[in-house]
């Protein structure tokens, strides 16, 4: 059974796109590297933006994948800041479905996480946050 909520959050979404053939398995359904690698781009949006920079991810909490993606599905992409180190940034993740043409109300949650990312320099080390040097 899913613990998925209802509906999408009320946020606007970091991201859509829509699942084509070439990023399937040899079953036909989406690749779970291809929807991880979706959320990770996403989830990168908020966190450039609170860090005025460039900024690499370290690591991701668990995942688990509540429902496939079907090759013509719409996947919407919501992020949000959940929490910041004083490099660190962690951002909650959500991905979700439709089949295109269908009422956003038909939305099904397929996963979600938490990536975190940390403010790099143009070393490619990590730097402080602004507000937290």
């Amino acid at each position: 059974m899913s613990d998925a909520p209802e509906s999408p959050p009320d946020t606007p979404p970091v991201g859509r796109i829509i699942a084509m053939p070439a990023d399937t398995n040899p079953e036909g359904d989406i690749f779970g590297g291809w929807l991880l690698a979706q959320m990770d781009v996403a989830g990168a949006t908020p966190a450039f933006e609170l860090a005025q920079g460039r900024c690499a991810t370290v690591a991701l909490d668990g995942m688990v994948f509540h429902q496939p993606v079907s090759v013509g599905d719409e996947v919407s992409i919501y992020a949000k800041v959940v929490g910041t180190g004083r490099t660190s940034i962690r951002i909650h993740v959500e991905a979700w479905k439709r089949s295109r043409g269908q009422p956003l109300a038909t939305s099904v949650r397929v996963t979600q996480g938490v990536f975190t990312y940390v403010a790099i320099d143009q070393y490619r080390k990590p730097r402080p946050l602004p507000g937290k040097e």
